[in-house]
């Protein structure tokens, strides 16, 4: 039988850690390196945009908001996004290899297992990233209110309660679900196609992933556009005998009545040149801890297995030496 590719199944003791570390750096790097973007996206969800805030693509965008505001602006709230992305796609990635190496057959593809490994990874993701994703989106609207995360976590938590943090997390799962159920189905489908010997290859990996994200991106931005909203509680949405927009549906329908259908793609230009990259970047970053952390444990287990050999020989029995002493000759 052919034995299983090293890079792929790791040992059971190092899986774990193995999968945990590389998740935890490709989720900073992913989150770091685009995040200007994702600033972007969420202005530009906004149901009533202020004139000085009322963008016609991502680059004008951009422009704009270096230009009259700062650079700054364009990272605001990155810092508690840095603190919770670690270990969010830490959990993230560990259990989609936990599930996926549970329910895969040997050297078989199999789509529906990469699904469900993806939802079962998304619902421990988003446990820990939707408070984050609040305070984020908050920090990122324009003309915001808060100075720094501290003041908004605790503003909100004093004004709405804990209830708030969680308010967005049944619609971030009905997003991340479908997003993420596609997103690692496309980026295995991908590695089938391209690198059919899973072997490491970042070309592959970034290829793979940014389509990926790409396709999960576009499917799902109605969702986004509703969680945008449910997250930054816009005055202008909340109407009269309402104290705030609760749930899905309410959301979705307070959408289409400001901006009509048009309404649940904007922004997902944004979204697609923030998802294209960072599903590249996470990916690539990802294979590579994973492919360097099981490349250090194999040189390991290397040098132990010939510790232990040494140790072995120095304690085996040494064979009993008979000498015999010549009698004199008379």
């Amino acid at each position: 039988m052919e034995e299983d590719d090293p890079y792929e199944s790791l040992p059971p003791t190092t899986t774990m850690s193995t999968h945990m570390v590389a998740g935890a750096a490709a989720g900073i790097m992913e989150h770091v390196v685009m995040y200007p973007v994702d600033c972007v996206k969420t202005r530009m969800q906004c149901l009533v945009p202020d004139p000085n805030a009322n963008y016609r693509s991502v680059i004008d965008a951009l422009y704009r908001i270096v230009r009259h505001e700062g650079y700054m602006y364009t990272v605001r709230g990155i810092n508690v996004v840095m603190y919770g992305a670690g270990p969010a796609h830490a959990l993230y990635f560990a259990m989609y290899e936990k599930v996926k190496h549970a329910l895969s057959k040997p050297h078989r593809s199999n789509h529906l297992v990469h699904g469900i490994a993806g939802i079962a990874a998304t619902v421990m993701h988003d446990a820990v990233m939707t408070p984050i994703e609040v305070i984020k989106q908050r920090m990122q609207i324009y003309n915001s209110p808060y100075k720094t995360c501290t003041e908004c976590g605790r503003t909100v938590l004093r004004l709405e309660g804990m209830h708030a943090f969680y308010r967005s997390y049944f619609t971030q799962l009905v997003m991340n679900v479908p997003f993420q159920a596609l997103h690692f189905v496309t980026y295995e489908e991908c590695q089938d196609w391209l690198n059919p010997d899973r072997q490491y290859n970042p070309l592959t990996h970034m290829v793979s992933g940014g389509l990926a994200g790409a396709v999960a991106a576009y499917v799902t931005s109605p969702l986004d556009v509703c969680k945008t909203l449910l997250n930054t509680q816009e005055k202008c949405a909340i109407g009269k005998g309402k104290t705030s927009v609760s749930g899905l549906f309410h959301a979705f329908k307070v959408v289409y009545t400001f901006r009509g259908m048009a309404g649940f793609f904007s922004g997902s230009s944004a979204r697609i040149i923030y998802q294209v990259p960072s599903t590249a970047i996470s990916w690539s970053v990802y294979e590579f801890f994973k492919f360097a952390i099981t490349r250090r444990n194999e040189q390991g287990d290397g040098y132990l297995a010939g510790s232990e050999a040494v140790m072995l020989h120095a304690a085996a029995p040494t064979p009993e030496v008979v000498t015999t002493v010549a009698e004199p000759v008379s």
